[in-house]
């Protein structure tokens, strides 16, 4: 696949997704969002090379920077920073796709980027990356981060947060839980990641996505689901015997 504001490729069942604009830090423009919503549509529709079904999507910047959030000189040049609804849906197929989403980050993440990151499964980072939210600084809110970022942090983390606006540290990060895995070396990291994942089935993902997102973490409220879930699962292994291994690792 090519792109203009991103590097693209497929293989062996992962699409890794790199922000390609090193000049702009990777800031987000109309352009980016298009291309991203294109690769997503791939990996949640399409296969590799391989023929292998996407099941990982892992997300990267280069350099210095993951992604600095929104482009403000395409704001200032146009004077609309234009319709959200395109990159909000991107985070929540980010957040709901059949696929295990994984950050790979390294510097400076910024406003929307962070978005990127919140709506992960799961984000791995080194030592170098930084997470900042300065909206407010110019009289703005992260009013489509938010949710992704309550999801993952909490109400009143990601309230501080915001109201702070100053970068938080890798280590900080970790320890709010923006941040699953902090590694000297993330490339390792991921590889170890990989190694695992890449064990999943794609089918098994959505379905595990699919449940989860719905789950409110109430014992009450999420019965009948719950029930309804676990007796789906086991007629599916009733009707197709060894469709898949029980185990209790």
């Amino acid at each position: 696949m090519s792109f203009e504001t991103l590097n693209v490729s497929i293989a062996g069942g992962v699409c890794r997704i790199g922000f390609n604009r090193p000049d702009a830090g990777n800031a987000i423009n109309d352009r980016m969002v298009e291309e991203f919503a294109q690769a997503l549509e791939t990996c949640a529709r399409g296969t590799g090379a391989d023929g292998k079904p996407v099941s990982i999507v892992v997300i990267e910047g280069n350099g210095e920077v993951f992604c600095a959030g929104g482009d403000f000189k395409a704001v200032s040049e146009t004077g609309s920073a234009g319709d959200p609804e395109p990159l909000y849906d991107i985070w929540r197929e980010l957040a709901q796709g059949p696929f295990v989403t994984i950050s790979l980050v390294k510097g400076r993440v910024n406003a929307g980027g962070v978005g990127f990151v919140a709506a992960s499964d799961i984000v791995i980072a080194d030592k170098s990356a930084s997470f900042g939210l300065s909206e407010l600084l110019f009289g703005l809110f992260p009013a489509c981060v938010l949710p992704f970022l309550v999801r993952r942090i909490g109400h009143q983390k990601a309230h501080y947060m915001t109201l702070m606006t100053k970068p938080v540290s890798a280590a900080d990060a970790l320890g709010s839980g923006l941040v699953d895995v902090l590694a000297d070396d993330a490339e390792t990291a991921l590889r170890q990641h990989l190694a695992r994942l890449q064990h999943l089935n794609k089918q098994a993902i959505a379905r595990y996505k699919a449940y989860m997102n719905a789950c409110s973490g109430s014992a009450d409220r999420d019965k009948a689901s719950a029930l309804e879930a676990n007796r789906a699962f086991f007629q599916i292994q009733r009707s197709f015997p060894g469709s898949a291994v029980m185990s209790r690792n």
